[in-house]
This record gives structure tokens, C-alpha cells and sequence, in this order.
């Protein structure tokens, strides 16, 4: 068993699915490692992780205005205001969602179904630097 790490460097435009599969494919391929598992975790708390539907965009838009409506800015149920009326709401989404995924590497590649993508979901309305950690262990 060997084993290989990465941070991913993400810039976010503000609240929004990004889709990072192109990236996390691209760091696997320059490993040597081509069956194992793929752990990719997020370190933020307003920020998540999804493994979602990647051929239509309207999927992504009808998660967001969803979220919109199940968590919305400035809910006066929140008192944590610190950075601005998504603060709460940025945190409440993320405990909603996943902070990590756990995903299969067969023979190089990511074990994703046909229309699957992995996507950073920034919960926060205004532009924001993450970072994902990415951990492969195989052989």
C-alpha cells in the first residue's frame, strides 16, 4: 500500500456549485497509484462537498434555489450575524450537506457514474480561496 496527498487551491466566485472532477482526475492521474480510495475533504464550515448530477445545470440551480428556500439569509431563528445575514446559513448548509467524500480509484480512474461530478458548493454569497484536501491509499 502507498499512499499520496494534495491540497487543491479553489477560488470561488461567491455562492455556487463549482464542479472540481476535471481537477481531483487530473492530481489522480499523476499519481502512481491505480486502485485504491480517494478520500476528498473540505476544510471550511461554510463551504461543502456533493457528488451530483454533472450533464444539466438546471440540477445545480434547482439545489441551490432549494437550499435558498430551506435555509434562508437572514432567518432571524440565527444570532450568529458575525460576517453578514449568509453566515448562519452558510454553516446551517454545510452541516446539511458533506464535508467529505470517499471515492473508489479503478485502474487510474474515478468510480463515478456516467453523469457524476464532484462539486464544491460555496455556501457563502461572496467570492472566497478553499481549499481540498485530497488523500489517495491503494497500490
Amino acid at each position: 500500500m502507498i499512499q499520496a496527498h494534495n491540497v487543491l487551491q479553489i477560488q470561488t466566485p461567491g455562492r455556487g456549485f463549482i464542479e472540481i472532477t476535471r481537477d481531483i482526475q487530473s492530481w489522480v492521474n499523476s499519481c502512481s497509484i491505480r486502485d485504491g480510495l480517494l478520500t476528498v475533504f473540505i476544510r471550511h464550515t461554510s463551504a461543502s462537498l456533493l457528488i451530483q448530477e454533472n450533464a444539466d445545470p438546471e440540477v445545480t440551480r434547482d439545489l441551490e434555489r432549494f437550499l435558498a428556500r430551506l435555509v434562508p439569509d437572514g432567518d432571524p431563528l440565527f444570532e450568529h450575524r458575525a460576517e453578514g445575514a449568509d453566515d448562519m446559513p452558510a454553516h446551517v448548509r454545510a452541516a446539511l450537506t458533506q464535508t467529505h467524500l470517499s471515492i473508489p480509484v479503478i485502474d487510474g480512474g474515478l468510480a463515478l457514474g456516467t453523469w457524476q461530478g464532484i462539486y464544491l458548493v460555496e455556501h457563502r454569497t461572496r467570492a472566497h480561496r478553499r481549499e481540498v484536501v485530497l488523500h489517495l491509499l491503494g497500490e
